[in-house]
């Protein structure tokens, strides 16, 4: 099958990857030149585990190719895919504008059958409002179809290849059976092609999103109320998460979540259910404690120095929002990162992948240190952001040896807190008891 990608940022690009994978001839459409010059290059504009290796593959075997053409990419796509932003607008609804003014754009230039697809994470509504657009100039007959992703950061090649489920957003016969003819080679294994109607598919991913991110939140209120009455949040979640009810996972505490979606989707839920003269008491809970969450390790941090953080070297280990990506959006760390300059901190940071937007982002205020025991040398504690897999087993007599004081706060809990007392360490997690 022809498809065209309108877009290419972290969906966009995985998704004309691994449609082509599958044999699909496909055409990713983006402004940005330079992006587009790299990438018929062979470089990958994203950290994604494993995208490059299907990214190289694909372009050889001429699957893959990239234009900044829209005219070029609508004239080869028979299914015309949107994967384009849909950032936080001020009062906290999704931001459609680019999808509509492509749109627009759309209408005025197809002139055969095309199925539009919604791949951007977009409100109810979405798919009349992209059909009212085309309408307006189109010639030809078309139809639009909501198709929410959902892929993990760090996991999305996995997840796009091997998908729990595809949603198809379809009204109509033709664009649905084309839809499940594309995605079959995905679901051999048995695992549902879910049809249903535009609004409850556009709807389907950000209840799915903010489900999560209450859960998660959840745990962290869970996980503060254990410090309080000296409780241990690590068996606490062990004897909830058995429960096949509830399940283990996402169950785990820490520093709040961050990253594109969790964030953006939820107060965009937030927003919607407002302009419906509806109240998400529970999104509205979330909202407020995932914000807390991402500060709770500050006071302690302060309480440690007796509030004089004037002057001290911190090192933070873990600055994308979660292991596995370059992604710094509304990560943690950058929360933390912007109290202790604040208060005159010093800070020494490292990440495996994250480091050059991080630069980015704060240019000469950081230091970036070029392996994670670098960043400890000379510091006076050390704070854990992201739970990378490199950071699970350190050479603890190393990190002793470089800080000035055995003292680590880590928000992500990795570490077992009766070995850190046995090792010497000051340590502080996240609902459980601190080693002094």
């Amino acid at each position: 099958m022809k498809i065209a990608i309108i877009g290419t940022g972290y969906v966009g690009l995985v998704t004309g990857t691994c449609l082509a994978e599958t044999g699909n001839e496909v055409i990713c459409v983006d402004i940005d030149q330079n992006k587009v010059n790299k990438m018929k290059n062979g470089e990958v504009p994203i950290y994604e585990p494993h995208l490059d290796v299907l990214f190289e593959r694909n372009i050889k075997a001429g699957r893959l190719k990239f234009t900044t053409s829209l005219d070029e990419g609508l004239n080869f796509g028979d299914i015309v895919f949107l994967a384009l932003p849909t950032p936080e607008d001020e009062d906290g609804s999704a931001d459609l504008s680019y999808v509509l003014n492509v749109s627009e754009e759309i209408g005025k230039k197809i002139t055969n059958y095309k199925v539009i697809v919604d791949k951007s994470t977009v409100p109810v509504g979405t798919a009349e409002k992209v059909k009212a657009v085309i309408l307006k100039n189109a010639i030809c007959d078309f139809d639009v179809v909501s198709n929410p992703e959902f892929l993990r950061e760090g996991y999305a090649v996995d997840d796009f290849l091997k998908p729990e489920r595809i949603v198809i957003g379809s009204s109509s016969e033709r664009a649905t059976q084309l839809m499940k003819k594309l995605y079959g080679p995905f679901v051999r294994s048995g695992n549902p092609i879910i049809i249903m109607d535009e609004k409850s598919a556009e709807l389907t991913k950000y209840a799915a999103n903010s489900f999560l991110a209450t859960k998660i939140t959840f745990m962290n209120e869970i996980a503060n109320y254990c410090e309080k009455v000296g409780a241990d949040v690590d068996k606490v979640r062990a004897g909830m998460g058995t429960d096949s009810r509830i399940g283990s996972r996402f169950l785990f505490p820490g520093i709040g979540y961050g990253g594109s979606c969790f964030p953006k989707d939820v107060k965009a839920l937030q927003k919607a259910g407002k302009d419906e003269n509806y109240d998400f008491n529970i999104l509205n809970a979330v909202i407020k404690v995932n914000a807390s969450q991402k500060m709770i390790l500050i006071p302690k941090i302060e309480a440690y120095f007796n509030d004089e953080l004037k002057g001290k070297k911190i090192a933070v280990w873990g600055l994308s929002f979660k292991p596995e990506t370059d992604d710094i959006r509304e990560a943690p760390s950058l929360y933390i990162i912007n109290t202790l300059l604040e208060k005159g901190a010093n800070i020494s940071v490292f990440d495996p992948e994250a480091m050059e937007n991080v630069k980015e982002k704060y240019e000469d205020k950081l230091n970036y240190a070029s392996s994670m025991y670098e960043a400890t040398i000379d510091a006076d504690a050390l704070v854990i952001c992201t739970e990378w897999s490199i950071f699970r087993t350190p050479d603890f007599n190393k990190i002793k040896s470089n800080l000035k004081q055995p003292a680590i706060f880590d928000g992500r809990n990795l570490y077992d807190v009766d070995e850190m007392k046995s090792e010497g360490f000051y340590y502080v997690s996240i609902g459980r008891k601190a080693t002094t």
